[in-house]
């Protein structure tokens, strides 16, 4: 069952053994699990403070040191060093007690795919990708439509899919924005590659601030059509000058012109902070974002911006970081940020809080802007919060668990009539998805024997496999105390971290299933309930009711939303093996087709039916196909 709180004192180091160098620190809890990341000049007064006097301390720190079972730390040399620890710690362990900047909503980006052979401008949202460059973030995406849509008259790059693109290129007939001039239409080779990337390079020199030279450009070959006598092209250039003018004149202009600029401003209370950034290029705003954050403990606004710069521009590409960064208040280390920026950069990054002018003026509005948003997040996130915590409570009330299930695995198995058997497990950590924890399973020799074994199997393999790795690192000792990490990688493995409730797709039966392989383990402290479909019936394991909670009940709802994540996500694996199944079995058995044939086959026509449709002359158009294997493959298709 779940885990009580244990004391502080019970793990307190030695005050002797605590260095006083300074470096970095982490909570771990009584699973391994890194839970608070913390960086200190003076490792030996910060880690002191403590468990000096737990009353004193801020409530949410309160609840971490109770959370934790063990702390260690790692000494370093400078204060950059420090940071660069703190933040790969964080971005390796996700501690949940660590400041954590959420987007409050999800921004558009306009982004250019610099690393394909034919770059395409579009939309994006979410993580962003190696290779890509991206501006903005805007407040909406008909934003960037309408300057993407100005800008193609004067850059015509491609911003068609991949589909699309290749279907042009098969066909050999552009799309309708190749017709009308607002695509250079490499995918019929009106141009070249090299002549497309340039075309990119000068898009995104654009949308970078970089617009003069741009302008006089058109400017200069306007008038030189004109007194040529050339006035088509040079009523042309007009109208590309006009849509350009028109592109720059949608942002407005803040500061001076070449002022390459984030300015960043907060606003906090007790509980909470939000972050507004404005991004000044070339003067003129090019787009905002917020970020909203839980304070794990009495924070100051220099710290608040030193987390937050190194979450934003940890991982960021050189071209993203600006000269000059506006904050509202310096980092304690402000010397050791600025110049771990300017490593971030390849070139000198200024960290400074505006005093006087313009920048003081636009850093007051981006303060406002802050200050909305929190009281916007407010009335958003109260209910939020409550409700995940009422439901967390359900069901810990229902199943009588010791305290609210923070961790809580979900298994479904997914199959057609018993064959290509496939499991899934989904994991939710205080009532959200987490989607990185997801884990798939192929489910062996229990083909034809319904669910009821499938789930014994899986949840065996899962459960060993934590065994193992907990042994690996000598944890099921009590008197070691070490952490599930991989000393190779350095990173946690995959299933170090045991859930405090199992969760199966199914009946008492499913239910009993999953207890089984617990117990055939010796894993005595994990709940295990099954969620039946026809009724919405809870099944404890081993109990001969269920648990009945209510049609309205957070934690039924909550128990709904786990066990529909655990089904779509083995439906969608069972799918892509059904279907890559079907694409093998029927090429498999074509004599002298290997597995590089095969896949230049399905790369060529996109799919088997193609293929079958296919002449034999088509099929000898794909490079390695001889004649002689084209008519073997066509009759071994036309036959199956």
């Amino acid at each position: 069952m779940a885990r009580t709180a244990s004391s502080p004192l019970s793990f307190r180091p030695a005050t002797g053994s605590i260095p006083e160098s300074p470096g970095v620190y982490r909570f771990t809890d009584p699973g391994g699990r890194v839970i608070y990341v913390g960086k200190a000049k003076s490792l030996r007064q910060r880690l002191n403070s403590y468990f000096a006097d737990f009353a004193g301390l801020h409530p949410r720190t309160q609840t971490m040191l109770t959370t934790a079972a063990a702390v260690d730390w790692t000494v370093v040399n400078t204060e950059v060093e420090a940071l660069q620890l703190e933040y790969s710690w964080i971005k390796e362990f996700d501690p949940r007690f660590n400041v954590k900047y959420r987007d409050d909503k999800s921004y558009p980006y306009l982004a250019v795919t610099m690393d394909e052979t034919f770059p395409r401008v579009q939309v994006m949202r979410g993580a962003k990708r190696k290779g890509t460059r991206y501006f903005g973030p805007y407040s909406h995406a008909w934003a960037i439509r309408e300057t993407v849509d100005l800008l193609l008259r004067v850059f015509p790059v491609r911003t068609c899919s991949a589909g699309v693109f290749k279907r042009a290129g098969q066909i050999g007939r552009p799309c309708l924005l190749g017709y009308i001039d607002k695509c250079s239409a490499p995918c019929v080779a009106r141009v070249t590659e090299q002549e497309h990337r340039a075309l990119a390079d000068d898009f995104c020199d654009f949308m970078a601030g970089n617009t003069g030279r741009f302008i006089k450009r058109l400017e200069r070959e306007m008038r030189e059509a004109a007194a040529a006598e050339e006035f088509e092209r040079a009523a042309r250039l007009r109208d590309d000058v006009q849509a350009l003018q028109r592109a720059l004149e949608k942002q407005s202009v803040v500061l001076g012109e070449g002022t390459d600029a984030d300015v960043i401003a907060l606003a906090d209370d007790q509980l909470e902070a939000a972050v507004q950034v404005f991004y000044v290029r070339g003067g003129r705003i090019r787009g905002q974002r917020g970020w909203v954050v839980d304070k794990v403990e009495e924070t100051s606004a220099g710290e608040l911006v030193e987390h937050f710069l190194l979450q934003m521009y940890g991982d960021a590409a050189p071209e993203a970081l600006p000269r000059e960064v506006l904050v509202p208040a310096l980092p304690p280390d402000a010397d050791a940020v600025a110049e771990l920026l300017g490593e971030q950069r390849k070139a000198r990054v200024e960290v400074r809080v505006p005093q006087r002018g313009d920048k003081k003026t636009l850093m007051e509005t981006v303060e406002r802007n802050a200050k909305e948003a929190l009281a916007q997040h407010k009335l958003r996130r109260a209910s939020d919060l409550t409700t995940r915590s009422k439901a967390l409570q359900e069901i810990a009330d229902g199943l009588g668990l010791d305290q609210a299930p923070l961790r809580i695995e979900c298994y479904d198995v997914s199959h057609t009539m018993g064959d290509d058997v496939v499991a899934s497990m989904v994991v939710f950590e205080d009532g959200l998805a987490r989607k990185s924890e997801y884990r798939r399973f192929a489910i062996r020799g229990m083909s034809g024997q319904g669910d009821v074994p499938s789930i014994h199997e899986v949840i065996s393999r899962r459960f060993k496999r934590y065994l193992e790795e907990r042994s690996a690192t000598g944890e099921l000792g009590p008197e070691l105390g070490g952490e599930p990490i991989d000393p190779e990688t350095g990173r946690p493995r995959k299933f170090a971290y045991p859930p405090n409730l199992v969760v199966v797709d199914g009946g008492p039966a499913q239910a009993a299933a999953a207890q089984r392989a617990l117990d055939e383990l010796g894993v005595d402290d994990v709940a295990v309930c099954g969620l039946a479909k026809r009724l919405e019936e809870v099944w404890p394991a081993g109990d001969d009711q269920p648990v009945i909670l209510p049609r309205t009940s957070e934690g039924l709802y909550l128990l709904q939303r786990v066990r529909d994540e655990a089904h779509r996500f083995a439906i969608t694996y069972h799918r892509s093996k059904r279907a890559k199944g079907v694409k093998e079995s029927e090429l498999d058995g074509v004599p002298g087709l290997g597995p590089a044939r095969r896949q230049a086959l399905l790369r060529h026509f996109g799919s088997v039916k193609r293929l079958r449709d296919a002449t034999v002359e088509d099929i000898r158009e794909v490079p390695g196909i001889g004649p002689a294997l084209a008519e073997v493959i066509m009759s071994s298709l036309r036959s199956s």
